[in-house]
């Protein structure tokens, strides 16, 4: 396995002339994080469900009237809407009428409340959640809540903040390269063989490991 250092030298002398720092990912603290009301977290979870598979610029658009047709995302209010008030959102020709994603709007707003009751909110959930299992993260996610499996999980931790790496792949194709691996990891022991890299290239460079998976991807086809 390379060393964090001979992975920053090599994308820093491929990309001579960029500004390396300014490509890599913002990484919110964790008390960023907790500041961070729970409708926004639902909204940015619901925001990378619909854009799965569409143009990001068109989801975007119709943001706003998703956020008027689900109060705002307030996580308690869409809990209690019926299975009547989500067929008809079915109608509604502003937003992006998929009945499974729509669906999942009210099965994790179910979450977001379940886990807000535990831990005082959603936010603290996922600003405690240690950085050195992200994995774990995403395998909860994934079993708690809906159309978060696959890379769902993980570039929805991304946009709202929270340090994770993603399996894009280029990342694959840049652990395959080191032997770290031989596929894409979906197996709980392939993905703990990764979080184990990942977990080392963080001890040696105290980067953020959102840093180090970019960087990463970088390394590829040179």
């Amino acid at each position: 396995m390379k060393t964090f250092s001979w992975i920053y030298e090599h994308v820093v002398a491929h990309k001579a002339g960029e500004d390396v720092e300014a490509l890599l990912p913002q990484v919110k603290t964790a008390d960023e994080l907790r500041n961070i009301s729970d409708d926004r977290f639902l909204s940015e979870m619901q925001l990378r469900i619909f854009r799965a598979g569409l143009r990001h610029s068109v989801v975007n658009s119709k943001w706003p009237a998703f956020e008027q047709a689900f109060f705002g995302f307030d996580p308690f209010k869409i809990s209690l809407m019926s299975d009547e008030q989500l067929e008809n959102l079915m109608q509604n020709d502003q937003i992006i009428r998929h009945w499974g994603k729509i669906k999942s709007v009210r099965a994790n707003a179910l979450m977001v409340t379940e886990q807000a009751e535990q831990h005082g909110s959603f936010a603290n959930l996922i600003a405690g959640w240690p950085e050195t299992d992200i994995t774990g993260l995403w395998a909860f996610l994934k079993k708690q809540g809906q159309q978060l499996g696959g890379k769902s999980g993980a570039y929805f931790l991304r946009q709202i903040g929270k340090d994770t790496f993603i399996l894009t792949d280029d990342v694959v194709a840049a652990l395959k390269a080191q032997d770290i691996i031989d596929k894409a990891p979906t197996a709980k022991r392939d993905l703990q063989k990764v979080q184990d890299c990942f977990n080392q290239w963080q001890q040696e460079s105290g980067r953020p490991m959102a840093h180090i998976s970019r960087l990463l991807s970088y390394t590829v086809g040179w």
